[in-house]
């Protein structure tokens, strides 16, 4: 296993970690702009309709994607510029 592979073992499971939480704060705020400031609904609230709970899986999928290439994105970079390799 290449070195700068290893390397980025824990570095991964950290950033995952952190991402996941980063992910999680901007899900909330950008659902307080779109949902009028209630809070984000349950596949199972029985009070909210199809498009709004659809939406909001929609728009929670996209952030949690995007912060994780983000972050992968840049521990990968990190990575490289520490070990002279890129991580893969």
């Amino acid at each position: 296993m290449k070195a700068s592979k290893v390397a980025y073992k824990p570095v991964g499971l950290a950033l995952g970690a952190m991402s996941g939480m980063i992910a999680s704060k901007l899900f909330k705020q950008a659902w307080k702009l779109v949902g009028h400031g209630r809070e984000a609904p349950d596949a199972t609230d029985e009070d909210r309709t199809w498009s709004e709970v659809l939406l909001a899986a929609t728009l929670q999928g996209a952030v949690f994607a995007a912060v994780k290439a983000a972050v992968d994105r840049a521990g990968a970079t990190a990575t490289r510029s520490l070990t002279g390799a890129w991580p893969g």
